[in-house]
Order: C-alpha cells, then structure tokens, then sequence
C-alpha cells in the first residue's frame, strides 16, 4: 500500500493562465475595466460564455472588434483542448480525453438517460487518495484543477447536449458530479468556486441547479465540516465502500487520518444543515468487501449514524487494468442490498456506464 501524504496537496505546477470562470462577477467587472473596457462588456462577455456557451470571438458581434480581441484573449483562453471521444452505450455515453495548457491529462464523461443528462467531472488531474481498487488513485496525483478548468468541462458538454450531439436531439445537460479524476475535497477552494459557477444563474454562471449537483469526497471530515457552513444545497456523497475501519485502512488509506464513524458523524452534520439525504459509494469487491456480516455492519452504522438520511450506492466493481479484484457475483450482490435494505437503509445497485471505454466509476486513468 502507498503511504499517505500528511498534506493533501497537488504538486505545484502551472496553473492555466486567468479565466473568465475563475472570477466572480465583481472580479470580471474589474478586470475589464482594467484592460480598459467600460465595466458592462464582462457582463457580456459572461452572457456569451455562460448562457451562449460560446468563447469563440466571431459569435460576440455585440463586443467591438477591438476590444473583443483583446477581452477574449486575457479573459478567455483556451483551457482544454479534445484529444479523443471515445463512445459506447450507442452513442449516449461519450468519454471525453482533455489536454490542458501544460500537456496535463483529464478526462470527463457525459452520459444521456431518457429523463436526464448527466456529466461525470474531474477537479483534479490524477489523484492521490491512493485507492488501490481505483485505477485513477493508483496513477497518483499530477495537479489541482483551476475553478475554469473545472468549469469549462462543464460549459463544453452542455453545448454538446443543446446542440444535439449525442444520440435523441437538442437536449439539456441536467446533473453535474464530482466523481471523475481526482479528490473534489482535496481542491476545496477552487471546487466551491466552480459549484458558484456552475449553479449561479446566468450570466453569472451556467444556472444548474444545485440540487442537481453531487460532489463526492473519501472522506476528509474537516472538508466536508466546512462544506457544511456554505450553505449550499448540492448532494454530499461519501465513498465509504466498508463498515469497518480495519479494511478500510487499506482500500481508503485516507480512514487512517479519519475514522468511518468520524466521516459518517460528519456527513449527518451536512445532511443536518440542508435536509439532503447523503450518498454512501459502495464499490462491491469480490471476496473482499461483500461479506454478509458487512452488509449488516454497514446498516446498523448507517441507521446509527445517518438514519433516514442514507442511501447507499452499490457500485459493481469495474475492472481496471493489472487489478487482482473483480466484481461480485450477482447472487452475493443481491444479497448484500437486500441485507442493508433489511436494515432499513436504502441500498440499491448504480447503473454503470462506460465500463468498455473505462469510462465507469474507478476507470479514469487519462491515458492519451
């Protein structure tokens, strides 16, 4: 097992240049008037990138030629170019490789239902939670994300979704969370900052509800105690994936620092304060985790705990390459949701996507 860095921060390495994304509206009207503009062409400048989900200068004809040059070129850069797009699920589920300014790799992954449109983002490039079971732990961490960096995945499938580019015609990119690459609580700052952006209403942001926002985390206690104060609305997710602390040691070395009692402890203190049932990932693990004794640990800890305010994710474990785990048979999967649903938890098995693409939960390794 890798050992734990005692701080969790990325390497320091260039951060993209500033970003439109990266300011609040107070800040972009600033920054204009900086560059010499009179203090209303950010809110333009906002209303194309955010409601438009354009940064292409042609489409700005309500900017001057000259200062629209200039606005774009200092206030929005280019930040993620497309490597590849792979895609299965006939078209519905498209993983997208990203480059950033420094050669940096990441990757995100949208998926289309019938009902909704749900994109998978990363906050970091890499991770380094060092979850042996997960393909982007074990790649470790190369840097943070910029709030834009963040944001533009964002921006970028929603223009795919108005513009009719997966299968089913002009639709509305609905859901946004934060389990692609990298700890979303790691990044805390520049996270936060990119939730504002993504949920403010435009043209302050791209006006995606919060509650339609997850943001999921291993479980940094302090972190997710401070998530709690902001007053937000977004869905905390915890990826627990075992009860008991011994095991957990070892398949989320974080349970080192904080125990599985101190993150659920802190999970109902966000659930508390916004009155929003929280997410337990449960990544099933063939004769490692799916243990019926678990099953029933893990609902009487949640019942103990977090009470109505549980539901656990059952996620079939995705293979990723060189691993010596492997999903659980159904006949066990079965049982262990039956098991914590005899507990009076809620616990029901997640629809995988992507998972020949290794574009599923555990898979993002960014490899161009």
């Amino acid at each position: 097992m890798k050992s734990l860095p005692l701080v969790f921060e990325a390497p320091r390495r260039g951060m993209p240049p500033r970003h439109l994304a990266d300011l609040s509206a107070q800040e972009r009207a600033q920054a204009v008037v900086e560059l010499g503009e009179k203090s209303f062409r950010a809110k333009q400048l906002s209303n194309h990138y955010f409601a438009r989900l354009t940064a292409d200068p042609s489409a700005m004809t309500d900017i001057p030629a000259a200062a629209r040059d200039r606005l774009v070129g200092e206030l929005l850069p280019d930040l993620l170019t497309p490597v590849r797009q792979l895609e299965c699920d006939e078209g519905t589920t498209r993983k997208t490789l990203w480059r950033a300014h420094d050669g940096t790799l990441l990757e995100s992954v949208l998926m289309r239902y019938p009902d909704r449109a749900t994109l998978c983002i990363s906050s970091q490039a890499g991770c380094g939670m060092a979850c042996p079971f997960c393909a982007t732990g074990q790649g470790g961490l190369q840097r943070n994300l910029s709030t834009a960096e963040i944001v533009d995945q964002v921006r970028s499938a929603a223009a795919a979704m108005r513009d009719g580019e997966l299968p089913g015609g002009p639709g509305r990119l609905s859901n946004i969370v934060f389990m692609g690459m990298g700890e979303p609580l790691a990044n805390y700052k520049r996270v936060l900052a990119a939730v504002h952006r993504i949920c403010d209403p435009s043209p302050d942001g791209l006006g995606i509800s919060q509650r339609s926002v997850t943001v999921s985390t291993v479980g940094l206690v302090p972190a997710i105690r401070k998530l709690t104060e902001e007053n937000l609305q977004v869905r905390l997710a915890v990826s627990l994936h075992t009860p008991d602390d011994e095991l957990r040691d070892t398949l989320v070395p974080v349970n080192t620092r904080w125990k599985v009692s101190e993150v659920l402890d802190a999970a109902r203190g966000y659930a508390d304060k916004t009155g929003r049932r929280v997410s337990i990932e449960y990544a099933l693990i063939r004769d490692v985790n799916d243990q019926p004794w678990r099953a029933d640990l893990l609902g009487k800890l949640l019942r103990k705990h977090l009470g109505q305010f549980a539901h656990v994710n059952v996620i079939p474990l995705n293979p990723t390459p060189g691993s010596k785990w492997d999903a659980s048979p159904k006949p066990v999967e079965r049982e262990f949701v039956r098991r914590v649903n005899e507990q009076g938890v809620a616990c029901t098995v997640r629809d995988t996507r992507g998972q020949e693409i290794a574009a599923a939960c555990g898979q993002l390794a960014a490899e161009g």
